[in-house]
């Protein structure tokens, strides 16, 4: 789709649970409904057991975990890369100090809509490229998507199809960790922006997909792609 498409969402549907494809350790939002206005959190997975109850992490704020009590109604929402998916949940039990997780009611309803497959999210990343026709190159990622990237290149790098390795970092919640990504990808288009003055040099871009992605850095690129969605709709491409 062009850049200029806004995200594709189609009218709500029910889903099944598997169909959310919750992985444990990711990140979900954490809506309560305590004031006439629903407040937003980021929380994190810790798991479930099927039809009896989900574990989520308190979310924090300002350092400090937000108000949660047993019997609070909450709005749960994940992001699967394909699907926005919420539902309702009852908070069961809170455990505090110092682990800060709850106990949630299994969701019974799951609404759901469609988003285009691989959105894609604005970036500004640094990265290092490596090809057998220049080696390693620094170059700079400015779109991701859980499929691939779109790369902006000073020189000419390798041919349509050909196979690269790519490495660059992204930032993990919670605590800003910074998770080192190394991954194959194929080039899949190339084009040549040329400058709107004469003193400037033409840029490369190449869209590339990747091969074999670590679930770990799968996840991390959903939560890319889902923060952007919920946050910075300007983001999205």
């Amino acid at each position: 789709m062009s850049s200029g498409t806004p995200p594709g969402e189609v009218k709500p549907q029910e889903y099944e649970f598997e169909q959310m494809n919750l992985q444990v350790g990711g990140r979900i939002q954490f809506i309560t409904h305590r004031t006439v206005k629903p407040v937003q959190h980021f929380s994190t997975l810790i798991g479930w057991v099927k039809d009896e109850y989900m574990i989520v992490k308190v979310p924090f704020e300002n350092g400090a975990p937000i108000a949660v009590n047993d019997g609070d109604k909450l709005t749960i929402r994940v992001f699967s890369g394909v699907n926005v998916c919420s539902f309702s949940a009852i908070v069961q039990r809170v455990f505090g100090r110092p682990l800060f997780y709850a106990h949630l009611s299994f969701p019974e309803k799951i609404q759901g809509t469609s988003l285009r497959t691989a959105m894609r999210v604005k970036v500004d990343i640094p990265a290092q490229l490596t090809c057998d026709a220049t080696g390693s190159v620094s170059v700079f990622l400015v779109n991701l998507s859980v499929s691939g990237a779109l790369i902006e290149s000073k020189r000419p790098l390798e041919s349509g199809d050909a196979v690269v390795g790519l490495s660059f970092t992204l930032i993990a919640q919670p605590g800003n960790r910074q998770v080192l990504v190394n991954t194959q990808a194929s080039i899949r288009n190339i084009n040549v922006i040329k400058p709107a003055t004469a003193d400037k040099a033409e840029v490369f871009t190449y869209g590339v997909q990747f091969i074999n992605l670590d679930p770990t850095h799968y996840t991390l690129l959903q939560n890319l792609t889902y923060e952007a969605l919920i946050a910075d709709r300007q983001k999205i491409v």
